[in-house]
């Protein structure tokens, strides 16, 4: 008889996992679901197949939390290989390798340190960033033309761990959606040197970093204002209209509501009450 891969019953879980080099988040999702056992889950945050690191992975309802969790800004870790040059601006899709001049170890902290602030770029072409709903290293693997968007990325604060040539390495805390393949291109055009990432480690995502893949409570990580609900909790349970006085903070806004056995994420806007997730089950 062949061995049951999944349980069928609800599955409420929030974990961080790492995902190891060379592996797609996809893919190494599917592993995390064949070992929790539950087919029911997602992951915030693409990390592509040359990254490893912070992986957020939610099971069951709270798969839906994604867009309320406190995921940031983003940590990664980076190498920068002198002298590298590859298409994909990492070590999968090197063209040519030559030697570079050695730097001044002062002038690139000082770059480093000059790359706090906001940048206008083009995304990577191998990248995870979808065009007309494919991925746009799919497209570039296969041989067509990428034409890829003028990006902006915010990049909020920098640290220089060490120059040993020919490799930097160094990290960055960046706002969503930034790539640190383009933030590398960007710190070696004003080294005026060539090279490419040849390392990436995702080391948090806002609250969010890898401890053997503990169980989180999600009600400690929503980026949300708590409200208080004053009127029929049965209201909540059975999904029924409720009215804007019932509540204490009544401004426009998106509020947690909180219950023993559950929460709710509600909308205030004018007089109107939306429901945006509504009983959510707490695990355990």
């Amino acid at each position: 008889m062949q061995k049951k891969l999944y349980d069928n019953t609800q599955l409420n879980k929030l974990i961080v996992v790492n995902k190891p080099i060379f592996k797609s988040s996809n893919s190494y999702l599917n592993e995390i679901k064949r070992k929790y056992r539950n087919k029911k889950a997602g992951f915030s945050g693409t990390l592509d197949p040359f990254a490893c690191g912070c992986l957020i992975v939610a099971f069951g309802q709270y798969s839906k939390l994604f867009q309320y969790l406190k995921k940031k800004p983003k940590t990664y870790r980076a190498v920068v290989w002198l002298g590298v040059t590859s298409l994909s601006l990492d070590i999968e899709n090197i063209i040519e390798i030559k030697e570079e001049r050695r730097l001044k170890e002062a002038n690139i902290k000082e770059e480093i340190k000059n790359l706090i602030g906001e940048h206008t770029y083009y995304p990577p072409k191998f990248s995870a960033k979808k065009i007309d709903g494919k991925r746009a290293y799919d497209l570039a693997r296969s041989g067509q033309e990428v034409d890829m968007k003028l990006s902006t990325m915010q990049v909020l604060n920098t640290k220089f761990i060490s120059y040993k040539h020919p490799f930097i390495t160094f990290e960055a805390a960046v706002s969503e959606g930034s790539y640190i393949r383009s933030l590398a291109q960007i710190l070696l055009e004003k080294l005026e040197a060539k090279g490419t990432l040849s390392f990436l480690n995702r080391l948090n995502e806002g609250e969010f970093k890898f401890e053997d893949e503990k169980e989180l409570n999600p009600l400690d990580y929503l980026d949300l204002k708590e409200n208080i609900y004053m009127g029929d909790k049965s209201y909540f349970e059975n999904g029924k209209k409720i009215q804007k006085k019932y509540f204490k903070f009544q401004e426009d806004g998106e509020y947690l509501i909180k219950f023993d056995d559950f929460f709710s994420i509600i909308q205030i806007q004018n007089d109107e009450v939306k429901y945006l997730l509504n009983k959510v089950q707490v695990s355990g």
